[in-house]
């Protein structure tokens, strides 16, 4: 520290709750004279035997601090390897927030992903072109996109884990639709029913009225004075019950608990008095979170490493809407993986998290029901969750063609048969609506086909590797850990961007390559030797056996390159009223603050 002390962070899982107010006042300006935000580092306690629950309860600890301090009705959540390149971003996800419409349903507004420091062959499919400018343009036109983990801008209250605001109904079938003189008759029919019902009612006598007028006055002088009195009563002890309740789902803060009632937000902006620092730390330590609903009900979702899906998962179950804003200029950039090791081991995570959401009691194809989610919402997130298990049978499909040329066996029928008509119908069908699908999102051939060759080498290797580690997880107990994907520098230099690093998630890819090269060269001798009438059977193992190496064939491409080291990774959260840090990794260097330095144009 500056004068002379070891910083108490340090010991990276062993240290105190940490705040540093770098800007603080209203009214402190840069040299161009334009006013800055509040800014805040915040450091979250560590201790050993309590559970952190790695960027979820970072993200938990920064919205808590946020609350104290500035308590802005809407935030913005970045990953520390994104930054903004739309200073206008934000104006455009108030568009869609504070719309009067249909504004106030919106949990939160969702940017694409754009990254820098991929090649223009993009040969990972780090771009993710089909998911980000096809797959949620889609979602977008039902319940919303899901939360991607990264620039996306929320509601505060939807993070409370408060239920959407309830739309009023449209008024029912009225006579509008009919002639003015049928609407008449109507009106004319129902009044002259109402007037018969009045008449047929008896009239008491007014002897019997006036008693039960004077008894019911005596009593109302009897208890009067008792009303008031457990009136009082009541709402102290409602008001107590409401208390607990709040405490019991937030914690023991009551700067905090008091922060969650203000729909619109609010609180001190001009100074940070101690007072508010000192609860500000209270929000942050381990023990804060015990017996709470953080994590289960509130905040970011904990019981799996993509915590973004859970998350957003909970808010469309609340009968919230979420909203695809796609600028035309990107509004947040970042790094993408640096070699075909470190972007497998990204999708070995993301599957992961995957199995864990669909072993646990969060799975969409079981909860949640009741609660405002659109079936065919929930038929997306269905499908997040159980893409990790079409592992198997892509793994199946891609041994079968190398099995069939090297036993001599074709298991798939002729094609001069009913069944392959049906077949060959079926393959022409899916490549259409791929190519349709292309033509809506503006996605190039070459983007779809680079896509659809990694995901043939991720299903093979780290979609399959997940899945056992989810079930050796949630079924025997045994915990895996994950490293943080590395990521580009920020110079631009393709040529050390690639290096073939081996790991065990090659295996399986590798090996299907290898055993369908062999079989293709088996098959073409056995035709050779056994004369021309071999040759025709053999053009329908071809097919297959040659369809899966295209989509192996790009990984010998990939084991020449070089490496750039690790980057650091920094998790923050925005408030229009200020900017909040928390460190992730990397402790040892300095944050970068001057991505930051376009938050003042905000």
């Amino acid at each position: 520290m500056q004068d002379g002390t070891p910083w108490p962070g340090n010991s990276v899982r062993d240290h105190p709750g940490m705040i540093q107010v770098f800007l603080g006042h209203s009214g402190v300006r840069d040299v161009e004279g334009n006013e800055l935000p509040c800014l805040v580092y915040v450091s979250r306690e560590k201790r050993q035997g309590f559970e952190h629950h790695k960027k979820a309860g970072a993200m938990n600890a920064l919205i808590r601090v946020s609350a104290v301090l500035s308590n802005a009705p809407y935030l913005l959540n970045v990953d520390c390897d994104h930054y903004i390149n739309n200073s206008k971003a934000l104006r455009e996800a108030m568009c869609f927030m504070m719309d009067p419409i249909s504004g106030k349903k919106v949990c939160y507004v969702q940017f694409p992903q754009r990254f820098d420091g991929i090649d223009r062959h993009d040969r990972y499919s780090n771009r993710n072109v089909v998911f980000f400018d096809i797959n949620m343009k889609g979602l977008d036109g039902i319940q919303g996109p899901i939360y991607v983990g990264t620039g996306c801008v929320f509601r505060r209250q939807a993070l409370y884990g408060y239920d959407a605001p309830v739309t009023k109904k449209p008024p029912g079938k009225t006579c509008n639709c009919l002639p003015k003189w049928c609407c008449c008759l109507c009106c004319c029919s129902r009044k002259n029913k109402k007037t018969k019902q009045k008449k047929t009612v008896k009239k008491p006598k007014q002897r019997e009225a006036s008693k039960q007028i004077h008894a019911l006055e005596n009593i109302e002088e009897g208890i009067s004075e008792i009303f008031v009195l457990l009136s009082d009563s009541i709402s102290q002890k409602s008001s107590e019950g409401s208390q607990m309740k709040l405490e019991k789902k937030f914690g023991q803060s009551p700067v905090f608990v008091t922060s969650t009632l203000l729909e619109n937000g609010g609180g001190p902006r001009n100074a940070i008095p101690p007072s508010l620092l000192s609860e500000a730390i209270q929000v942050i330590s381990c023990s804060y979170e015990d017996k709470t609903e953080w994590g289960k009900e509130v905040g970011w979702i904990y019981g799996s490493v993509t915590e973004d899906i859970l998350t957003g998962f909970k808010m469309h179950c609340h009968g919230w809407r979420s909203v695809y804003c796609m600028s035309k200029q990107p509004a947040f950039k970042g790094s993408a993986p640096i070699n075909l090791s470190d972007r497998l081991h990204q999708v070995l995570r993301w599957a992961l998290g995957s199995v864990e959401i669909f072993l646990s009691r969060h799975c969409p194809i079981w909860y949640g029901y009741g609660g405002g989610m659109k079936w065919l919402e929930r038929f997306s997130y269905i499908n997040s969750v159980v893409y990790p298990w079409t592992s198997i049978p892509l793994l199946v499909y891609c041994t079968l063609p190398a099995i069939c040329l090297l036993t001599g066996k074709f298991i798939v029928p002729e094609i001069s048969n009913y069944a392959g008509v049906v077949f060959m119908a079926l393959f022409v069908s899916i490549a259409v609506t791929g190519i349709l699908e292309m033509q809506w999102g503006g996605v190039g051939i070459d983007d779809w086909w680079r896509n659809k060759q990694f995901w043939v080498i991720g299903g093979v290797s780290s979609h399959l590797f997940a899945l056992f580690q989810g079930l050796l997880k949630v079924l025997a107990g045994v915990s895996t850990s994950f490293t943080v994907t590395s990521k580009a520098a920020d110079d631009g230099e393709f040529s050390e961007l690639y290096l073939f690093k081996w790991t065990s998630l090659l295996i399986p890819p590798t090996t299907l390559l290898i055993i369908n090269i062999v079989g293709v060269v088996v098959g073409v001798s056995d035709a050779i030797n056994n004369g021309y009438n071999s040759w025709g059977p053999l053009f329908g193992r071809l097919f297959f056996a040659l369809w899966v190496i295209i989509h192996l064939f790009s990984l010998p491409q990939r084991f020449t390159r070089k490496t750039r080291p690790d980057a650091n990774h920094y998790f923050g959260v925005v408030n229009p009223a200020g900017l909040y840090f928390d460190s992730y990794v990397g402790p040892d260097k300095p944050i970068r603050l001057e991505r930051w330095s376009c938050i003042r144009n905000l």
